[in-house]
């Protein structure tokens, strides 16, 4: 696919913006909007629109009824080309690159509101932008590590029984085959008639052998 035939998708328009030369930047100091002279007085007025294509985004200035083009400049989001100054959330520095030559611009919007959604639409390139480099790893998606050792089977298999030894029982006061379920359902059924189940005295100890 062409340059010419890629896909445009516009990140954001700036219906009104202003351009201003600012001077050179002092050592060890951020841009300040107050230092660019009169800014009710820009250099230029126009359009800006950013546009997404799969070659990357660009920054355009220009008229908003020609199109005739003031400048460019590529985004790039691991060196941004858009600086805040120091004292204005409305106004920044556009460091302009195009076929090798550099220059630095000031730009201001009318309003806050156009100077918030600017920043928000870098941003969330910003974010997918990264996101792309740094795809998440399989290890990071897949779910915790869990066993993969065989089961065991703790049924019982047809025909298997099981019973159950209560110290201090002898056998005699109980049957053999009584089940623990089933002395359970007796002592539910006399308390669901009214009646207590009486505590038996618990069973002389069987003498010892010498």
């Amino acid at each position: 696919m062409d340059a010419e035939d890629e896909i445009e998708s516009i990140l954001y328009i700036g219906r009104e913006v202003s351009v201003y030369k600012i001077p050179p930047l002092k050592a060890n100091e951020g841009h300040r909007a107050n230092d660019w002279g009169d800014l009710a007085n820009p250099l230029w007025k126009g359009r800006l629109r950013i546009v997404e294509k799969g070659s990357g985004v660009m920054m355009y200035f220009e008229d908003p009824q020609t199109g005739e083009l003031f400048a460019k400049t590529k985004y790039d989001p691991l060196k941004p080309p858009v600086d805040a100054v120091l004292d204005s959330s409305r106004y920044f520095v556009i460091r302009l690159e195009d076929e090798g030559k550099k220059a630095y611009i000031g730009m201001g919007f009318a309003e806050r509101t156009d100077s918030f959604d600017f920043n928000v639409a870098l941003q969330d390139y910003t974010k997918r932008y990264k996101a792309k480099l740094n795809p998440p790893s399989p290890t990071e998606e897949s779910t915790p590590h869990v066993s993969s050792g065989p089961k065991k089977d703790y049924s019982l298999k047809e025909g298997q029984t099981f019973s159950i030894n209560i110290p201090g029982r002898n056998r005699s006061h109980g049957s053999s085959g009584e089940s623990l379920l089933g002395s359970s359902s007796a002592s539910s059924s006399a308390s669901s008639l009214g009646g207590g189940v009486p505590l038996l005295p618990p069973p002389p100890s069987a003498p010892k052998r010498r």
